[in-house]
């Protein structure tokens, strides 16, 4: 999926399935459908399938932020 077509199709406040690709001093990233987003401040295990909630969409900077549930 690219940037655009999750941003057109996704809102802030949606639960989404994604796969847990790297942790860093701030969190860890999760990827969704070919884009990645940040759960910030969640040390999760790598390769880790979680359910994740979307808290924000930057459209500008393509990028988003979710909370893992």
């Amino acid at each position: 999926m690219s940037w655009s077509d999750f941003a057109a199709r996704h809102r802030p406040g949606d639960v989404i399935e994604g796969v847990v690709t790297g942790v860093v001093p701030f969190g860890s990233w999760v990827e969704y459908a070919g884009v990645t987003g940040l759960a910030h401040r969640q040390t999760l295990p790598v390769g880790s399938r979680v359910s994740a909630r979307i808290l924000d969409i930057d459209q500008v900077g393509q990028r988003f932020s979710l909370a893992a549930e």
